[in-house]
């Protein structure tokens, strides 16, 4: 399992009955994960001092029932790194934690190459692997079907001190901008993608992860530049194994370019108990 264990602003603190207690920055939040299926620790005082708690309603969706005033938003930082934090009425806070590792790893990527890199971020949401990949001086084109991720992802790019780094922000359905990228002959060094299980692009285009990521994979193997760096996908599709990803990455870009693939599970180390919870998977693809 590749952890993100160099985290100083964030932490799970402990976890159980369903539900994780992590700490972002100064603020303490209690929100519910289905891979904890074991039970919570009574002895761990913190669980009572959570500064917000999120329910799920048995209907679907869910709300926040807030023990102290939260703000509305706040900043966390990895490294050099700047993040808002902002609860939403569907659980999360606008970051992954998790995917600290796959910034690390791409930063180191990026600035060992020695040469200009041009990256693609798809799926982009509100931008972690975008702030990392311009902090590590690559041009990066980011795009995601929700403006309002996207405005996200400009913020953090702000925060972070980077607004004048060559980054560009696209809000569009990524197959069709991955099409018509095609068409222009564009290609990029590197390409990031973390797509959902289900979704829809701003014109109601259908995305199903099982039936559109292969085909989605063929078409950016075609902007893929003659010299690539990386490709990484992340999936948060519950059943859905490392070795599956090996697997397309096989498939398609490793049938155009030599290069080594690792796979695996991606996850964050929990504080009171010393284990560590899975937070889905990731595929790599790097040139050799």
């Amino acid at each position: 399992m590749y952890i993100a264990n160099e985290w100083k602003d964030y932490e799970i603190i402990d976890t159980g009955d369903g539900d994780k207690l992590e700490r972002w920055g100064h603020i303490v939040l209690r929100r519910p994960d289905p891979q904890i299926i074991w039970p919570l620790n009574p002895s761990v005082k913190e669980w009572k001092s959570a500064d917000a708690w999120y329910h799920r309603s048995s209907s679907g969706g869910g709300q926040w029932q807030n023990n102290t005033k939260l703000p509305e938003s706040w900043i966390i930082e990895y490294g050099k790194l700047r993040f808002q934090i902002r609860p939403t009425s569907f659980k999360h806070t606008g970051l992954f934690p998790e995917q600290a590792v796959n910034w690390s790893w791409m930063m180191n990527k990026i600035q060992n190459a020695n040469r200009p890199i041009k990256v693609l971020n798809l799926f982009a949401y509100t931008g972690g692997a975008t702030v990392a990949c311009a902090a590590a001086g690559a041009e990066v084109c980011h795009v995601d079907a929700a403006k309002g991720m996207v405005q996200w992802a400009k913020d953090n790019v702000k925060l972070s001190g980077l607004e004048d780094r060559p980054v560009r922000f696209i809000t569009d359905d990524v197959f069709k901008f991955v099409q018509r990228e095609q068409r222009r002959g564009n290609k990029y060094d590197a390409i990031i993608m973390d797509p959902p299980s289900y979704g829809r692009g701003p014109g109601g285009e259908m995305w199903k992860l099982e039936q559109s990521l292969y085909p989605f994979l063929e078409s950016c193997k075609t902007i893929l530049s003659d010299n690539p760096l990386f490709v990484l996908i992340n999936s948060y599709t519950t059943g859905l194994s490392p070795s599956v990803l090996h697997n397309l990455l096989h498939l398609t870009i490793g049938s155009q370019h030599k290069g080594t693939i690792t796979c695996g599970e991606i996850g964050l180390p929990i504080t009171k108990s010393g284990l560590n919870l899975p937070c889905g998977i990731l595929g790599r693809w790097e040139s050799v």
